[in-house]
């Protein structure tokens, strides 16, 4: 029971965390800026945690984890900042369950694994179910779509933060999820800082309608990222996954309510086609 409540949570803080990058980033705050913004202020957050630290912090092993997860975190969340600053949220969530089939791709190469019917099947029911997506699109379903900077940079999120993921859930299963979302937090702003500081970009918030903005987006992602851990500690991080695509259809529906994104029900209907593809082809 307390699995499904987390996953619940972490579906609805995950979209909305989206929704106040975008916000924030539309009131002219430098995406980079909002991504070391976020860390900072869940880092802050995190040293209430540090009396109830786990022992393993002193092992050289977790510390590995922890270096190797905090920079893909911190890329992959500045790379899906980069991308909603620009492109539609309708369009860049359902792009996430494109980690299936890039997991599958990957099975294939590096491990040998011939993908089974219903893995071929699961497959072209997400690639069916984007084109709903991209045809809405200037574009359309083409290969000129993918030469749009946010597209890349959404997918180059995805990458990052399916190779985080393995590193969170090696970091639990030698300490817990406190610790993991300390590290986390905290290894998150010291990269997120190095880039703002080789990218010489400013800080500077928009406003005071910003902070209150970036106050809720600390928090949702505070939530979807402890709610993540919880749920790596009792889940396969491959079933996870599959659940976690739920926000893609909830995605559609915020960049429709709250940035007046059109063809709704196409992309719906499409992001359901693709929601059951990725979750068919991870489990």
């Amino acid at each position: 029971m307390y699995v499904t409540v987390a996953i619940i949570i972490r579906i609805i803080s995950n979209t909305f965390s989206n929704v106040f990058q975008k916000t924030l980033t539309a009131n002219g705050t430098a995406a980079l800026a909002v991504n070391f913004y976020t860390y900072l202020g869940l880092s802050i957050v995190s040293l209430f945690f540090l009396a109830g630290i786990h022992p393993s912090v002193s092992g050289y092993k977790i510390w590995i984890y922890a270096v190797t997860g905090g920079l893909l975190g911190a890329s992959g969340n500045g790379f899906l900042i980069k991308a909603l600053e620009t492109g539609e949220l309708s369009v860049l969530g359902p792009i996430n369950s494109y980690k299936a089939v890039a997991a599958m791709i990957a099975g294939i190469f590096l491990a040998h694994e011939i993908p089974s019917v219903a893995g071929i099947f699961a497959t072209g029911l997400i690639i069916w179910g984007s084109y709903f997506i991209f045809n809405s699109t200037e574009e359309g379903f083409s290969l000129k779509l993918f030469k749009r900077k946010d597209i890349q940079y959404r997918i180059a999120a995805l990458i990052f933060t399916a190779l985080e993921a393995v590193f969170i859930k090696k970091i639990i299963l030698i300490s817990d999820i406190k610790t993991a979302f300390v590290l986390w937090c905290f290894f998150g702003m010291i990269f997120s800082f190095l880039v703002l500081k080789i990218k010489k970009i400013s800080i500077r918030l928009s406003g005071s309608k910003s902070f209150q903005q970036l106050v809720a987006l600390i928090a949702t992602t505070g939530l979807m990222q402890y709610t993540t851990n919880y749920v790596f500690k009792n889940m396969n991080v491959s079933y996870a996954l599959a659940l976690f695509q739920l926000s893609t259809i909830l995605s559609v529906i915020c960049g429709w309510k709250f940035f007046d994104e059109k063809d709704f029900k196409k992309k719906l209907a499409g992001a359901v086609i693709m929601v059951t593809g990725a979750a068919i082809l991870i489990l």
